[in-house]
């Protein structure tokens, strides 16, 4: 038994290793039988993978990924195989993972070492759209979210607590001071960047909690140095570009994804009506705006107006509410496993036409989006981007249109999506998918 083995198992002694082959030193005789029986078998027989499928065999997709982080904590290598029955999970036998399988309610394989050769073979074929990526390690996370926040109102969040995947708060005052580094993998919970409040102004100005949003985002501001709620925002935005050339990996939804490119573009230009900072939008900012400091959009045409919900024209909400919930789907590409594997990594599903979600930011006009962005998912008839991906300096960053794969569209005050009732997300999936990618970190070869 190798150490790895037995170190998993020392970690986890809520039933014995089954898997171990430490006997006594001096075997009793029954022993002696059992083992000469044995002997007998084919070496297939022994079993010794676990096959975690990922195809319509399973029973709790969103709590394999958990399983897949669970075991990159302990130090055991994952094998993500690609497009192999909708991106399963192989991963060396041990009884405490089978465990944690069955507490856990997901559909596996024990399959003996002579199986799983075949299917590496099949995988290895040329011919084939299959690769094998290998996550090593468990990406460290954190989640950009003001204290107090409530998990069932960040989808991201939601699919990690019920995944049971750990993960850290930060807010401005921990990205000002510099902690983004300590961190593989950054999500933006759906925040204004621009300093506008979420353009809830026409709706909830006198609502609560929008005061005391509004108060302490002031407070914080001026607690870090900034005259302006905008001002700090902006100077975030920046911190989170810098972490992102730095190796990091960005992921975002909903009003994180525009919010947050108009901020980078947007940098030192006051767009902000009175109604938010205390004086008037910067009548030259259409000359000012600087699209090449954006990760995905250019040309597009702000809404400064604080009585209109809507940061620009990127926003495609209005294409997709005029079609109905009904109608409402998007398809991911399919990309080479072999040549594109971050992408294919990315889409990873076991169903390819996925249902729509709304949100403040539903989905991106796809003649807004830059040309050197990698769209994985789009309506094709409403000429919208659903999921988009890119490359800035040695990071990555990927943006995910809408507020709730499992909620059409998500209301304030609506109550939390229970995921028991939605295992096997495919819109949800697309979000686990990119909180393993960080694992891998193979480089991305084009076709």
């Amino acid at each position: 038994m190798t150490a790895t083995k037995r170190s998993i198992h020392s970690e986890d002694s809520r039933r014995p290793d089954a898997g171990s082959w430490q006997l006594a030193a001096r075997p009793t005789l029954k022993l002696w039988l059992i083992l000469a029986a044995c002997s007998l078998l084919p070496a297939s027989a022994w079993a010794t993978k676990l096959l975690i499928p990922m195809d319509g065999t399973q029973k709790d997709h969103l709590k394999a990924y958990g399983i897949a982080y669970w075991t990159l904590q302990r130090d055991v290598t994952v094998e993500w195989l690609l497009n192999y029955r909708g991106g399963s999970f192989l991963i060396d036998h041990f009884a405490a993972i089978e465990q944690e399988c069955t507490i856990r309610g997901v559909t596996f394989n024990v399959i003996a070492d002579g199986q799983a050769d075949q299917i590496l073979m099949e995988i290895a074929d040329p011919e084939v759209n299959m690769e094998v990526v290998k996550l090593e390690k468990a990406p460290r996370i954190a989640v950009y979210a003001p204290e107090g926040f409530q998990p069932w109102d960040d989808a991201v969040a939601l699919v990690m607590t019920y995944a049971e995947i750990p993960y850290k708060r930060v807010y401005d005052r921990e990205v000002i001071a510099g902690v983004l580094p300590q961190y593989d993998w950054l999500h933006l919970h759906h925040e204004d960047f621009t300093g506008q409040y979420g353009k809830f102004y026409r709706m909830y100005r006198n609502a609560p909690w929008y005061l005391e949003q509004v108060r302490e985002s002031e407070a914080m501001a001026a607690e870090l140095g900034f005259t302006k709620v905008s001002r700090m925002k902006g100077a975030v935005a920046g911190a989170i570009r810098d972490y992102v050339a730095g190796g990091g990996y960005l992921f975002t939804m909903c009003s994180g994804t525009d919010s947050y490119d108009i901020a980078l573009a947007a940098e030192g230009v006051d767009i902000c009506a009175s109604e938010f900072d205390h004086d008037p939008v910067d009548p030259a900012w259409p000359q000012k705006i600087d699209f090449s400091r954006g990760f995905a959009f250019q040309n597009y045409r702000l809404i400064t107006d604080p009585m209109i919900y809507e940061f620009s024209d990127i926003d495609a909400t209005d294409l997709h509410g005029s079609i109905g919930e009904t109608r409402d789907f998007f398809t991911l590409f399919e990309f080479s496993a072999k040549w594109d594997v971050i992408p294919a990594m990315l889409c990873q599903n076991h169903e390819q036409v996925v249902h729509g979600f709304m949100g403040q930011t539903t989905a991106f006009r796809k003649n807004l989006v830059k040309p050197g962005v990698l769209v994985m998912g789009e309506n094709k008839p409403q000429g919208t981007a659903k999921f988009v991906h890119g490359e800035f300096g040695l990071g990555q960053w990927t943006y995910y249109g809408g507020h709730d794969p499992e909620d059409y569209q998500h209301m304030v005050g609506d109550p939390p999506t229970d995921l028991s009732l939605f295992p096997n997300s495919p819109g949800y999936r697309l979000i686990l998918n990119n909180i393993l990618f960080p694992a891998a970190r193979k480089k991305k070869q084009k076709t």
